[in-house]
């Protein structure tokens, strides 16, 4: 790989990004404030690795009643046992905070989404809020990790029921599942794995959801081959870098169903990836699913309906068939309406991740006739402006964005970027209180690997920014208080940055207006480009930005999941620094340094080292501003007191959304607290392309 310095505006600045010069800052750096202590914040109940769950046959097995009387006798369904893999997977009773469940009821979901499809493996976005994790299932898991201590931490088998190491470490053998079948009750095998990973992952023309879907995801040089119908083999360049594991997880390895989306594909029809990626749009019903429900039911811009799956390969140990759920509502929203809904009881599960909605959610929750309880977890949600530091053609940048992004190279201009910014007055914007912290960016302050002396916190400085700003070379040469480019770049205009932001969240937006008010004060004008999620992901994806507002992923809270993503290790891994069509990336030498740091950390067997190597990493991301921190905060899980086996302290966002991690395929109702919820009672999903469930 090639390392570009680029040229032109650089020059021109007189740009320093190598070692970190503490005398020559306009205000000396310092490590950030101890955030404000939180009361509210729940506690996790640890447990062993193993005690979660497990693979074996049973001597019998079960399902609701209706669905035995209806479709097996009947004759429109094999027996359950038939139905069932081998070894089906088995949740252990120990782990379940209530126990074995009963059948019925409703889960009903408010997202602000809206779904484009459902072709998850070429792209497609089908509106969040939890409804791709219950379509989904990965070769491993990873969301319930947040209730096993760090040194028992390694992702659960899942797909993938075992796995095995070669003796030199380069080769991992993977067995699946045998026996599992899609809701269509077709078989999954390792052909469902490699069209996944063949004519997906690696084709350039398909960009599977997620992001971290990339070759260089796992590992440069690495390849998968099919040995027989339940087993696949991995080849790596590093020896055991069992860090892979994670990213085999939700999002990044989530097989479709092959024998639909194949006749699809354009190696294997006339078709286009464009018509490919189209080719089930939301109408299109009962896709088949390895998840544990399948949509039945959308109708646009209202609801989304998801019935049980009766061919779901997961059980308990008393052998009753998951998920306890018969059905999942998707009411088509606001994010904002999410929160009040959970509150009210109108809905039943909410991510409280708004700040805007803490005192009121707070309040209402502390009423003794509340519907619903809540629970705050840890500092795990934070808030960056990321700029664009590809100078040699992702998204094709015009003359003026060309100018942007070698600014954006300019640490000088990145240190005064990030001394504008009056953190405490954004967080304050947000919600009033002990929930907001500084956040100067890089590990989240609610990871397991943050250390608060290797963070680099550059204090708000008006006045010293717009000295590092004049150090840039930026002055304002027409008096109207925006500096101008140099009079030999982009024509010497104002200075003018489009910020990419996504009009989804009332919390983004607002950042985003508080980040354009204190830029002006510095004397950059910044316009806000704010779109829905579905274009605002395509634009970040292709490098049509110059800054943008993004919510942390979970790489920067977990750090053992999607670490690929902490550092440009490869043309596709980092959100803001992408190669163009050519494949060659353009690094800084401190980018170089991240990787290097990154790819270390990914086969490092070593505990010590691992958390010294993130010390590292810290120091070098926030002292060079890879990221440029703005805020970061608690969340909250809001749900109705009606439902069981919630786990205590689950984080709604650490190895993945709450939505996960609390394993809805074992949340149930008590017989006597069930609500007549259910759109479709004793209801199956239809064939494939049909239109809504069958009686």
């Amino acid at each position: 790989m090639r390392h570009f310095r680029p040229i032109g505006l650089l020059a021109a600045l007189t740009i320093a990004t190598s070692a970190i010069a503490i005398s020559a800052y306009a205000a000396e750096p310092t490590v950030p404030p101890v955030p404000p202590v939180f009361p509210a914040e729940g506690k996790i109940k640890y447990v062993e690795r193993s005690s979660i769950l497990e693979f074996k046959a049973l001597p019998e097995y079960h399902e609701p009643a209706w669905v035995t009387d209806n479709f097996v006798k009947t004759g429109k369904l094999p027996p359950v046992k038939d139905r069932l893999p081998k070894e089906p997977l088995v949740y252990k009773t120990g782990n379940m905070p209530d126990g074995i469940g009963v059948y019925g009821d409703t889960l009903r979901h408010v997202i602000g989404g809206r779904p484009e499809g459902w072709n998850y493996g070429a792209g497609q976005t089908q509106g969040w809020g939890g409804i791709d994790i219950g379509l989904s299932e990965c070769l491993t898991r990873t969301a319930p990790l947040f209730q096993v201590e760090a040194k028992d931490t390694e992702p659960l088998p899942n797909l993938a029921k075992g796995w095995e190491w070669s003796p030199d470490g380069h080769k991992l053998t993977m067995h699946l599942i045998e026996g599992a079948k899609w809701s269509d009750g077709v078989p999954f095998n390792a052909d469902d794995i490699m069209f996944y990973w063949e004519d997906e992952v690696i084709d350039p023309n398909v960009s599977p959801l997620g992001g971290g879907a990339s070759p260089e995801a796992f590992g440069e040089g690495t390849t998968l081959k099919k040995i027989d119908d339940y087993t696949i083999e991995w080849t790596f360049k590093d020896a055991f870098p069992k860090q892979y594991l994670y990213t085999m997880a939700y999002p990044n390895f989530c097989p479709g169903p092959s024998h639909i989306l194949k006749p699809q594909h354009p190696k294997y029809s006339k078709n286009t990836y464009d018509q490919f990626k189209n080719a089930f749009p939301p109408e299109y019903m009962n896709i088949p699913v390895m998840g544990a429900w399948v949509p039945v039911e959308y109708r646009s811009d209202d609801i989304i309906v998801m019935r049980r799956n009766p061919y779901y390969w997961k059980v308990d140990e008393k052998g009753n068939q998951l998920p306890y759920l018969n059905e999942l509502h998707y009411k088509l929203s606001t994010w904002a309406d999410r929160d009040v809904q959970a509150v009210a009881g109108s809905a039943d599960l909410s991510n409280l991740e708004q700040p805007e909605n803490f005192v009121a959610s707070l309040k209402r929750a502390a009423q003794p006739d509340a519907p619903a309880r809540l629970a705050f977890g840890p500092r795990l949600i934070g808030y960056n402006l990321q700029m664009n530091f590809s100078a040699n053609g992702w998204g094709s940048p015009d003359p003026r964005a060309q100018a942007v992004r070698e600014l954006n190279r300019n640490e000088d201009f990145r240190k005064a970027v990030t001394m504008a910014l009056d953190r405490k007055a954004l967080g304050d914007s947000l919600v009033k209180g002990p929930f907001t912290a500084i956040y100067p960016g890089g590990l989240s302050s609610g990871s397991t690997f943050y250390d608060r002396n290797s963070t680099v916190y550059y204090p708000f400085d008006l006045a010293g920014a717009k000295a590092e700003l004049a150090k840039a070379g930026l002055k304002d040469t027409d008096g109207d208080g925006v500096v101008n480019f140099p009079a030999n770049v982009n024509g010497g205009k104002d200075v003018e940055i489009t910020l990419l932001v996504s009009n989804d969240y009332t919390t983004d937006k607002s950042l985003a207006e508080g980040v354009v008010a204190q830029m002006e004060k510095l004397g950059l004008r910044v316009i806000i480009n704010a779109l829905d999620g579905p274009k605002r992901d395509d634009a970040n994806y292709s490098g049509r930005f110059d800054w943008m507002v993004r919510r942390n992923s979970t790489e920067l809270a977990s750090v053992v999941q999607n670490t690929e993503q902490l550092a440009p290790v490869g043309p596709r891994t980092s959100w803001n620094h992408r190669a163009p069509e050519s494949g060659q990336l353009d690094l800084m030498p401190f980018e170089k340094d991240m990787a290097d740091i990154v790819n270390k950390f990914a086969t490092s067997k070593d505990n010590d080292e691992r958390v010294a190597l993130m010390k590292q990493f810290q120091k070098i991301s926030t002292g060079h501003l890879y990221n440029i921190g703005l805020t970061e905060y608690p969340g909250a899980l809001i749900i109705n007191k009606r439902f069981s086996n919630v786990p205590p302290g689950t984080p709604i966002f650490l190895f993945n959304w709450a939505e996960d991690s609390i394993i809805r395929e074992r949340l149930w109702v008590a017989a006597d607290k069930q609500g007549k919820f259910e759109l479709f009672p004793e209801q199956l999903p239809g064939a494939p392309g049909s239109a809504g469930p069958i009686k």
